[in-house]
């Protein structure tokens, strides 16, 4: 048997803040570290594994045979395993045979905290560091301001595999070819952020890297680690903010994942019906277990700090929240208090937060939550759950409903369309169209448009231009700018040939136009979140379906007016009220010909006069455009 030299990275201090639950920088301490021992280059290697009675680091270098490197298991009853193995090196594959007291059951793990991982199918863990040298200092510097709650977001939402493919090869396109072509495109359509789909390592293509096996790995399908921080460097020496899926909500089954580790039920709930997600066919993490919440708090933190990630969109919270959730009667189990709340979860998720906010303030959490649970975007100290954002769910179905209605019958369904207004000042959210909307036979968002093809164009410019000027941040999946007609399909590429037709290149000089608007216009981001930024002007003539609503910054010579129309009826002398006297100026108009549209406008400063209107002491007419937005600013 090989030696294993007796060596630690733990202090006592680390130990028992792991066993507290209150170590936030595992990946300093686990995995593989290439370290020099007595002028000995080698690895040193640690893994947790405290139902274990025997741990062997397996590789090419021993030839994956069982025992012959063996590692040590501390004396502390932390349940770590630990060691350091002379020449073993950079680029070495191994995996971890674990032997349990458990009737002697035997796993073979990747590890948990490797930096890299075998390119899928294979499904190795890789010795690994890099000496990446960062060049995003100057955004690292102002971020702050790049990422407030007061700041504008437009994110782009991306799948790496499928954005875009190389045909002659038929390959995805490295991190390399990404940080060029990916980073100019979302830097020429005026994006402020992207936010990428899984890109931790994970075994199976059509989860779309929700069921992550390597969760301190950059996948290995399109590059090396340090090539996916050169590809946020780029991203952010070109002034575009990177927020990334993060997925603590559940994991594989896979053997070589972390599911029945040990032997024992170690990451995973022993009591399925808090530990297995049957909609999922996956595992749901212990939140109560105090080694777990370091683990996936300090996988939280791993990328922001490694990374320089600038936000955690955080899957499938409302999965996390509650113990009945796509459960029957009888399959779950009431908590202490006899309430359907999973209160480790919810424990979880506010340590999490605090700690991503105070290590790193000039960041953003994101929860995608669909539920009615209240206060997930307020700070802890409030008694919030302490995410920055929170996904409008609600707006999103709404909105997608109201726009696959003909217009002719919209007059019925105005409180479709208004709704949202009633609940949007009770969390910070972010106003999603994201790839669930485009899968499972929903259509694309373009094919869901009522009309023929220039009523479902304009209906288009509508929906993205009424978005923008609603309150809240922005999100939308990839695609969506230039009119993509077909469902998403992540095996594929989007169909960038349909920018050879004159609809869609339109679409997408509309979508880069506005993304510019909203970033030169304070008054749809100062107050995104409160309702000092809103004003209704009408919001029931549902006879026109008309809209109309003032958008606030902090600036009063900011103020915007906004009026929608929902059918394409052009209406002339549309009467709407005005807070001030003086005169309007249209600045912004979906229908302009540019875009595709009719060209309806209004092209002179319109004088306001003294005739109150909507509850307004002054009004003017307007033209308002056929299934167009318009947006007028006061002079």
């Amino acid at each position: 048997m090989a030696q294993v030299k007796v060596h630690s990275l733990f202090s006592e201090f680390d130990i028992n803040l792991f066993k507290a639950g209150k170590h936030y920088r595992l990946y300093e301490k686990f995995g593989s570290h290439l370290v020099t021992v007595n002028g000995i280059e080698g690895t040193y290697f640690a893994v947790w594994a405290p139902s274990a009675k025997q741990v062997s680091v397996i590789g090419d270098f021993n030839y994956w045979i069982e025992g012959e490197h063996q590692l040590n298991v501390r004396w502390d009853e932390s349940g770590i395993w630990e060691g350091f193995i002379p020449t073993v090196g950079k680029g070495d594959i191994y995996k971890y045979k674990i032997q349990s007291h458990n009737n002697d059951i035997k796993t073979e793990k990747a590890d948990p905290y490797a930096r890299r991982a075998e390119h899928p199918p294979k499904t190795g863990s890789i010795v690994w560091d890099d000496t990446y040298k960062w060049k995003d200092t100057k955004w690292m510097k102002k971020r702050k301001d790049h990422n407030a709650l007061d700041a504008p977001y437009s994110v782009y939402e991306v799948h790496l595999g499928s954005w875009k493919r190389h045909v002659e090869e038929n390959r995805f396109l490295s991190y390399f070819e990404l940080a060029d072509e990916l980073v100019n495109y979302i830097k020429e359509m005026n994006f402020t952020h992207v936010e990428l789909m899984p890109i931790m390592e994970f075994p199976y293509d059509p989860s779309w890297g929700y069921q992550v096996t390597g969760y301190f790995a950059p996948s290995s399908r399109f590059g090396y680690p340090e090539e996916f921080k050169y590809l946020v460097d780029k991203l952010h020496q070109n002034d575009i903010g990177i927020i990334l899926d993060w997925v603590p909500s559940h994991f594989p089954e896979d053997a070589h994942g972390l599911g029945f580790f040990d032997g024992s039920n170690l990451y995973e709930h022993p009591d399925k019906r808090k530990g297995y997600h049957q909609d999922w066919k996956s595992l749901i993490f212990n939140y109560g277990r105090n080694e777990v919440k370091s683990f996936l708090i300090s996988n939280a933190a791993f990328w922001m700090d490694q990374y320089h990630a600038d936000g955690l969109r955080v899957d499938a919270v409302a999965s996390m929240l509650f113990l009945d959730y796509s459960r029957e009667e009888g399959e779950w189990e009431p908590n202490i208090y006899g309430g359907r709340e999973n209160l480790d979860a919810i424990a979880f998720l506010k340590e999490l937060n605090e700690e991503i906010y105070k290590s790193f303030p000039d960041t953003q959490t994101i929860a995608e939550e669909s539920t009615a649970f209240t206060g997930v975007s307020k700070p802890v100290f409030l008694g919030g759950l302490g995410f920055g954002m929170k996904w409008m769910m609600g707006w999103m179905h709404d909105t997608l409903e109201y726009f696959k209605k003909d217009p002719i019958y919209r007059q019925y369904h105005q409180n479709d369309i208004t709704f949202s207004l009633a609940y949007a000042f009770t969390e910070n959210f972010m106003l999603p169209l994201s790839h669930d909307e485009v899968v499972y036979g929903k259509n694309s968002i373009l094919g869901r448009m009522a009309g023929d093809e220039w009523q479902r164009f304009a209906n288009l410019r509508l929906l993205y231009g009424y978005m923008f000027t609603h309150p809240g941040t922005n999100l939308f999946f990839m695609g969506g700018e230039f009119g993509q007609y077909s469902e998403w399909d992540f095996e594929g590429s989007l169909d960038w040939n349909l920018l050879e037709y004159d609809s869609h290149k339109s679409f997408q000089n509309y979508f880069k136009s506005l993304n510019k608007f909203y970033r030169e216009t304070p008054a749809l981001f100062e107050k995104q979140f409160s309702q000092e930024g809103f004003e209704w002007i009408s919001y029931d003539d549902h006879q026109n379906c008309v809209i109309s609503y003032i958008r606030k910054g902090n600036d009063p010579k900011d103020y915007v007016a906004v009026v929608c129309n929902l059918t394409p009826t052009v209406r002339e002398n549309y009467k709407i009220g005005i807070p001030v006297k003086g005169k309007i100026k249209e600045i912004f108009n979906s229908d302009a010909k540019e875009f595709g549209g009719s060209g309806v406008s209004n092209t002179k400063q319109i004088t306001v006069k003294k005739e109150s209107w909507n509850g307004k002491d002054y009004s003017a007419e307007i033209t308002l455009p056929p299934l167009a937005v318009a947006v007028f600013k006061f002079l």
